[in-house]
Formats: C-alpha cells, sequence, structure tokens
C-alpha cells in the first residue's frame, strides 16, 4: 500500500510539473503576440501614406474609334468622354495628369510610387491646353527650413548635399557644390524655387516640389 501511495505522489507532481510547463509556455506565446502587434502597430504609426498631385502635361493625340458617346485617344487608345464632339481623324491636345502616393518614415525620408498618366481634358488647340495646365502648375520662389548640410568620400571623390524640408514636411537631398556647401553651411532658412502641383478636382490640394536655387 505504502508503494501505491508513493507512485500516485509522483504521479501528481509529474502532472502539476507538466501543468505548469504548458502554462508557461502559453504565456510565452501570448507576449511574443504581443510584442509582434506592437512592433506592427509602432511601423504602421511612424509610417504615414498620402496621395498627391505630381505633374501634368499637354501631349498631341489623334481621335481614334468612337464609341457610344467615348473616343478613343491614339496611339495609345486610352478611352475617354467625347465631350466636344470630336470626328476620328480629328487632331487634338490632351492634358494629362498624374498622381502619387507619398509614403514618409519617422525619419521624414519618403518613398514615391507614381501612378501612370491619365487624360483629364482635351482641346482643340495646344494654346488652350497649356493655358489650363498653367492654372495647375504655378512656379513659387519662397524660404524654406534647411535641415542641414553634409559631405560624404568614397574612393578620393567627395560629394556634398542639403537637406530641405518642403513644405508638405516631406524631406529631399540635394547635391550642391563647394561654394553652395560654404554659403549654406551655417544658415537655417534658405531661399529656393519651387512649383505647386495643384488637384484638378480639388484646387486647395497641392503639392511642393523643388525646382531649384533661387540666387
Amino acid at each position: 500500500m505504502n508503494h501505491v501511495r508513493k507512485s500516485k505522489r509522483r504521479l501528481g507532481g509529474s502532472g502539476f510539473r507538466l501543468a505548469a510547463v504548458l502554462a508557461l509556455s502559453l504565456l510565452a506565446m501570448l507576449l511574443l503576440n504581443a510584442c509582434s502587434d506592437n512592433e506592427s502597430s509602432s511601423e504602421e504609426m511612424q509610417n504615414e501614406s498620402s496621395r498627391v498631385p505630381w505633374d501634368y502635361r499637354v501631349i498631341e493625340g489623334t481621335v481614334g474609334d468612337l464609341i457610344g458617346s467615348d473616343m478613343t485617344i491614339l496611339p495609345d487608345n486610352e478611352l475617354i468622354p467625347n465631350d466636344e464632339n470630336y470626328a476620328t481623324g480629328d487632331k487634338i491636345w490632351a492634358l494629362q495628369y498624374m498622381d502619387a502616393e507619398l509614403t514618409t518614415d519617422a525619419n521624414q525620408r519618403s518613398n514615391v510610387h507614381l501612378s501612370s498618366w491619365s487624360t483629364i481634358k482635351t482641346f482643340k488647340t495646344q494654346e488652350d491646353a497649356e493655358k489650363d495646365m498653367a492654372n495647375l502648375k504655378i512656379p513659387v520662389t519662397t524660404e524654406i527650413d534647411l535641415v542641414g548640410v553634409y559631405k560624404t568620400q568614397y574612393k578620393d571623390k567627395t560629394r556634398n548635399f542639403a537637406v530641405l524640408e518642403l513644405p508638405s514636411g516631406n524631406r529631399i537631398k540635394q547635391p550642391i557644390d563647394d561654394a553652395r556647401y560654404k554659403e549654406l553651411e551655417k544658415k537655417k532658412k534658405v531661399s529656393v524655387k519651387l512649383e505647386e502641383i495643384h488637384d484638378f478636382a480639388d484646387y486647395d490640394t497641392a503639392y511642393a516640389k523643388f525646382r531649384g536655387w533661387a540666387s
């Protein structure tokens, strides 16, 4: 009888240890999952995405097929509404639009994914098309923040760069020569040329792009 009781006690102790191991394993899995979720949430919070107007252009095209109230524009056969009642073979000027998806990380570095060109409006003359585009791409001279300048060296070659912060908050890097490096070394603001790209569907939405130094 004593032998039986000892066996039962040993069995009870083994069961307790097994339950403890399982509980610890489950706790470890829960902690790992929580850490993984926190890391994913942190990455999502640090990486911000936005869609901005990127560029416009005017191209010459030819009206192709008429399909109901629509038409195709050659040579790409893009299908758009035939609002101006064009005929097959007519020469037209198309205003095209491109937007971009910007993803900005915690260090203000941006990745850009550009859309394809799409036609938003057609004109009978190049002059009218470019006049309309001029209202959407506006040159501006202004002061912006200079984050700083720095040098890199590779195989006895030195390169200088300036890091600028655009009005949108995005930061860009521009190569500069030695003279401009010395000029900007202690500055906090710089005068630059920007181009404001306005959204044709929402004019108040605009994205400023660097177009050069003002001086």
